[in-house]
């Protein structure tokens, strides 16, 4: 059964995948204003489980980082790398195949939601209540940069992913 936690999270799944969607509804061109809105909506998704839903669930494991951490940290690495460039509909495409897989690695059975949720116990309310009042992540400007390409590529085959 889902917790609070759960809940709340794979709900964002949901709206980020809408955005996404949104993004390309047109098949000419991207749409930027849901493409910035799934930006600073994917960086506050991710802000959030780095700053408040790991470090809770190790604090509570005793120091010791739930074992799917890692993993999850690796692909947090590959999509927010994938946020410094201007999008393109192959950049987009690479986001949604790394989304597919993370979002099932958060959102399975014994997955990062449901591990955490364990781990923490009785004080979920308290995390889900620092969850929902989490602060928005300062976005910057893409960069166009060559150089800045090639470190989101070496960022998302560094998690196991190739960019499209």
């Amino acid at each position: 059964m889902a917790g609070p936690v759960y809940s709340f999270l794979a709900h964002d799944h949901e709206r980020l995948d809408d955005l996404l969607n949104r993004t390309l509804a047109n098949e000419n061109a991207i749409d930027p204003k849901a493409y910035a809105e799934f930006r600073a909506g994917l960086l506050k998704h991710i802000s959030i489980e780095e700053k408040i839903l790991l470090p809770a669930a190790q604090r509570y494991r005793g120091g010791a980082p739930l074992p799917i951490a890692a993993r999850i940290r690796l692909d947090h690495g590959a999509l927010v790398a994938l946020m410094v460039p201007p999008p393109t509909r192959n950049l987009v495409s690479t986001i949604r195949s790394i989304l597919a897989v993370h979002n099932e690695r958060e959102e399975e059975v014994d997955g990062l939601y449901e591990a955490s949720e364990n781990a923490i116990g009785k004080t979920v309310d308290e995390l889900l209540e620092m969850m929902q009042n989490a602060a928005d992540v300062p976005v910057l400007p893409h960069n166009p940069d060559p150089k800045a390409l090639e470190a989101t590529r070496r960022a998302v085959e560094r998690a196991g992913y190739t960019m499209q």
